[in-house]
Order: structure tokens, then sequence, then C-alpha cells
């Protein structure tokens, strides 16, 4: 599904024109975005978990050069999908 979608869903959903459907899509990613760059976690029960994690720098390999290189540490963003989520997906 494209953004393009699922603003159209939202909207269908939402009762209310695709243009307010997107600036509502806008805000929440925005806000998530915003909350993972200061370092929150963000809850949404029954759907899922958003937070940063970290991880350790580590030797990988180079597959052209065969040559070791040292990958830095980086924070990641990861998803937890919520009971209610996994459940609805298993069906």
């Amino acid at each position: 599904m494209t953004k393009v979608e699922l603003v159209k869903k939202i909207a269908a959903k939402a009762e209310c024109s695709n243009k307010d459907a997107e600036k509502a899509l806008g805000a929440v990613v925005d806000t998530i975005t915003e909350a993972l760059a200061a370092g929150e976690k963000i809850t949404l029960v029954g759907f899922g978990t958003f937070e940063v994690k970290a991880r350790d720098s580590k030797v990988g390999i180079n597959p052209r050069t065969k040559a070791q290189i040292v990958i830095p540490a980086r924070k990641v963003p990861t998803f937890k999908a919520g009971k209610a989520l996994k459940d609805v997906v298993a069906k």
C-alpha cells in the first residue's frame, strides 16, 4: 500500500477529505519521528511500540574486496507489534 492509498482509506474511514487525512497522517508520522529522535518510546496499546535501540559496533566484510571493515555503533528505530495486531494478522 502506498501513502496515497493509505490517505484515501483514512479519509474514507474518518469521513473527511483526502487533504485533511493527509495532514493528519503527516502529523502522526512527524510526531513519531520527533519523539524517536529525542529518544522517547511510543506505545500504542493494541497496535505496538516504537523505540530506538543502540547497535554496537562490529566487524564486517566488504563482499567485493573481502577486506574487514568496522561498522560503527549507531541507533536504529524499531517496532514491536502488539498482541491485538499480531492476532489480526495471524488470521
